[in-house]
């Protein structure tokens, strides 16, 4: 009989992987973004746990949509305040901030539950193709999600 396996925190191996964003689709990079922060590709997915792995994507300013999206597609924000809706175009977000249009897509291809912030934490966008230091040290080796605490005698 089967039994069926319940994710612990001392079980979650997370590993780092870089996405190069240069001449790729939006949509299509968001999706893989997305399932590899949620931990779809591992076999011990459960949607209750936070078992995805870090994503780090390179090049966000070189990044395609398709159609006529670069200046039909808006993005809202409100301050709050009356009267305090802003509205930018995916053209105009480009120039300014191109890391904001993946975290954007990226954000809402994730579950909307208290996992979403956990997940979001570990993505990081860059608009060149530099990686900062403490990014490209954790590249090559696997990172724990808790250490391991040490036996008390």
């Amino acid at each position: 009989m089967m039994k069926t396996v319940s994710v612990k925190a001392g079980d979650i191996q997370r590993k780092w992987h870089t996405i190069d964003a240069s001449d790729e689709i939006l949509g299509k990079l968001a999706t893989r973004a997305a399932n590899l922060l949620m931990g779809k590709h591992k076999p011990l997915f459960s949607r209750n746990a936070d078992v995805g792995d870090f994503v780090v994507v390179t090049n966000a300013a070189k990044i395609q949509v398709t159609g006529n999206k670069t200046a039909q597609k808006l993005y809202h924000s409100h301050s709050g305040y009356p009267h305090g809706l802003k509205t930018v175009t995916l053209e105009k977000l480009m120039e300014t901030f191109p890391e904001r249009v993946i975290e954007h897509a990226v954000k809402g291809m994730l579950p909307k539950n208290h996992l979403n912030a956990k997940m979001m934490k570990r993505l990081r966008v860059y608009k060149g193709a530099a990686l900062k230091p403490v990014a490209k040290a954790k590249m090559d080796k696997p990172v724990k999600a808790k250490p391991e605490a040490e036996p008390k005698n």
